[in-house]
């Protein structure tokens, strides 16, 4: 039987899952043995994000690491997606059992709490061989599969880059919904700004186009980048972005296992027409779902902030 306190603890190593603009789109409603993950959709980028793609996406990493959790007690977990065709927002049931625990996944337990986005330029060495294995064959076992991109198609993937911030940036909508998510730390969500410089940089970001300026930055990101690397899934669906999401942090939390972190790229497959010139340049049917790139940290990432935990679960009868 689950406890609250047992809940609590899960759900408190859930949260740390990463999510577009830090939105933290998901609720949990739990049982005496199941945890049920829910979207919440009042955390929606409808601009970025017009289908839930990466909304959902979002979702599939926190159920991966809600199973890593579990797994950690050392308790099995029995997972059904889509339980319910009824209900669009229900995305997967948990049911906690005393099943023996998936070992692989207790292993990457450790570092739910470590794993960063990070923004910045990483360390010129490269990603040995046998991590890029590592974390390619974790990405695998949950239905994803990682394209490297090198030499001429990384300069493509670069260029498809520049010109989805230029597209981006140029939209006034999209900027709207960037600013809106431009919060202080204290709030526990989005983006992190100063508290006394947020209203300053919201103006700023709804008020002007600086796509050129944050193209160049992110092209030189991208080219600077020991590893650069796109997920995929075979499908484009609910399901599909619900795997993609429990790849990228059975992946994520692999490389961090060897020191590594990631940040994302995502502009080309935030714009339609771009994605499918991606699609294009990996030369493969499957849809691309994550633009990444891979290497070791200079320094520390800060932790971005978080929901409390009250906030996002609720206790069915």
């Amino acid at each position: 039987m689950l406890t609250i306190e047992t809940v609590k603890s899960l759900v408190q190593r859930v949260i740390y899952a990463p999510s577009s603009h830090n939105t933290q789109p998901w609720r949990f409603r739990t049982s005496a043995s199941t945890i049920d993950l829910l979207a919440d959709r009042t955390r929606a980028l409808p601009v970025n994000d017009p289908f839930d793609r990466e909304l959902t996406i979002s979702c599939g990493a926190a159920l991966m690491t809600l199973r890593v959790a579990i797994a950690a007690l050392g308790q099995g977990a029995r997972v059904r997606v889509l339980p319910d065709s009824g209900d669009g927002d229900w995305l997967a049931r948990v049911e906690v059992t005393s099943d023996p625990p998936d070992a692989e996944l207790a292993a990457l337990a450790s570092f739910i709490e470590q794993r960063r986005t990070y923004r910045k330029a990483f360390e010129a060495r490269e990603v040995a061989t046998e991590i890029r294995a590592s974390i390619a064959t974790a990405t695998e076992a949950e239905g994803g599969q990682l394209f490297t991109l090198v030499d001429t198609k990384r300069l493509e993937a670069g260029s498809l880059v520049a010109e989805g911030d230029r597209m981006q940036w140029d939209d006034p909508r999209w900027r709207r919904e960037l600013a809106l998510w431009m919060h202080p730390r204290r709030q526990g969500d989005g983006l992190s700004v100063p508290t006394l410089a947020a209203p300053i940089a919201q103006a700023v970001v709804r008020t002007f186009d600086m796509g050129d300026g944050v193209a160049a930055k992110d092209q030189q990101l991208l080219l600077g980048s020991p590893w650069l690397t796109v997920l995929t899934t075979a499908e484009d669906d609910t399901a599909a972005w619900l795997r993609a999401g429990q790849a990228l942090q059975r992946a994520l939390l692999t490389g961090c296992r060897h020191g590594l972190q990631a940040s994302y790229l995502n502009q080309p497959i935030q714009v339609a027409p771009l994605r499918e010139r991606l699609r294009s340049l990996l030369g493969t049917e499957a849809y691309p779902q994550l633009l990444m790139r891979w290497g070791h940290p200079v320094s520390a990432a800060p932790a971005t902030p978080r929901r409390k935990v009250d906030a996002v679960i609720e206790m069915s009868a």
